[in-house]
């Protein structure tokens, strides 16, 4: 009882922490992408275009993030920049897609833009292709 309300924590929990919320983030994300990657056809005329730069370059640009970003999170490669597209896209989704309501039809962005940040300022953690390789 004593160790569940203590504010200590190891490194390798923290490490396994991490892991976990590289694997549960960019493991449920792939899927979003992936959806996209094989409907790309149908979708690509009449994707939404927030920046301006086109409906099929928006979703190249969030396939790109949901897709191969996701697998470097799940991989612990490139953490950090991996991330920024994710982090860039579900703000997109939350506050341009879903209006900004965080509690309602929002709530899934919300998460996955808080898993994303949270991954971007901490980076990946021990169990990560990043730590093996040195960076």
């Amino acid at each position: 009882m004593k160790k569940l309300l203590s504010t200590r924590y190891s490194d390798n929990a923290f490490s396994i922490a991490m892991f976990l919320l590289r694997l549960v983030a960019g493991g449920l994300i792939i899927p979003h992408g992936y959806s996209k990657l094989q409907k790309f056809t149908d979708m690509a005329h009449n994707f939404p275009d927030p920046f301006g730069i086109g409906s099929t370059i928006s979703l190249v640009l969030l396939i790109f993030a949901e897709f191969f970003c996701g697998v470097l999170i799940v991989l612990g490669l490139l953490t950090r920049l991996a991330a920024i597209p994710l982090v860039i896209a579900m703000s997109v989704a939350l506050f341009y897609a879903h209006k900004g309501l965080v509690f309602t039809e929002g709530q899934t962005a919300t998460l996955f833009l808080g898993a994303f940040v949270v991954l971007l300022l901490v980076g990946p953690g021990r169990f990560s292709a990043d730590r093996m390789m040195g960076k």
